[in-house]
């Protein structure tokens, strides 16, 4: 095999990647950068150094994958969420930007100075307890999911980053919790449609089913959370829902008809309705 340089493995990945992702430039270069273990700016400012057979043949192994569309998280094992680099693996939804708005919504609501309890229910990678757990030192944040696989994940993220006020359950939404009810509960739950086409095209067919998709209309985790999160929240408490950009209407109903006040629905930086949230007043 000969030896190619960093300019010449990049056009080549490019070539190949052109006819199956919207950015094969940059996947390219995420991916040489990834097997070379060092950064894009790295490989612009030394474009005539070679590669190394073994690390030509990881290379290609890895555009092979990404060709067959494969998400670039799982090739790479990481995803940038918040200020954090987290660790995902296909037992992971892989953190997307427009999460960070519940994010945001939730901090909003929780004082800086706060010892609040929060829980987050399908927390997956962590993503979403872990930006608020590290953004709120004070208060203690629970974070649940009923796949081992995805906890061991998440557990591994939090203490690479070294947030120790967070501890992970395996369990259904709520059932693995107990104790004292809390100020405000998160979820990013499965909310596509099981009809949704979208399930069949780009990330979201190597992302886990189970994390995205609630049958039988897509919006029956949403229900069962709304309904049991008034047995879970100390009042006045939160609840914060991520959801489809189609969904708002009913998703606010939903709030509403199960007792929830100040119900609104707050789209994210693209303007799609994304996050609906109420607020619990009184004593289950």
């Amino acid at each position: 095999m000969t030896a190619l340089t960093l300019r010449e493995a990049l056009q080549s990945a490019q070539n190949q990647l052109a006819e199956s992702t919207d950015s094969p430039q940059l996947d390219s270069e995420v991916l040489l950068a990834h097997t070379l273990d060092r950064s894009r700016t790295w490989l612009r400012t030394w474009p005539e150094t070679l590669l190394s057979a073994e690390q030509q043949e990881q290379f290609d192994q890895l555009i092979a994958r990404r060709q067959a569309g494969e998400p670039i998280a799982y090739l790479t094992g990481e995803r940038e969420f918040w200020d954090m680099t987290l660790k995902v693996t296909p037992a992971t939804l892989i953190p997307r930007p427009e999460t960070e708005r519940l994010v945001e919504l939730a901090l909003e609501k929780i004082p800086l100075e706060a010892h609040w309890r929060i829980a987050d229910l399908g927390t997956g990678s962590g993503a979403i307890a872990l930006a608020i757990a590290k953004e709120r030192p004070h208060c203690q944040v629970m974070a649940t999911d009923v796949s081992e696989a995805a906890l061991a994940v998440a557990e591994n993220n939090a203490a690479r980053l070294g947030i120790n006020n967070i501890t992970f359950l395996q369990g259904r939404w709520f059932e693995p919790l107990t104790g004292n009810p809390f100020e405000l509960i998160v979820s990013n739950p499965p909310y596509v449609h099981p009809e949704d086409l979208h399930l069949n095209q780009g990330d979201l067919r190597f992302e886990p089913r189970q994390a995205l998709q609630s049958s039988p209309d897509g919006l029956s985790d949403i229900r069962t959370i709304a309904e049991s999160a008034r047995k879970h929240l100390c009042p006045p408490g939160w609840l914060l829902f991520e959801h489809g950009y189609d969904q708002g209407p009913a998703v606010k109903t939903l709030l509403e008809d199960s007792g929830f006040s100040q119900v609104s629905v707050v789209m994210d930086l693209a303007k799609n309705e994304r996050v609906c949230l109420g607020k619990w007043e009184t004593d289950a």
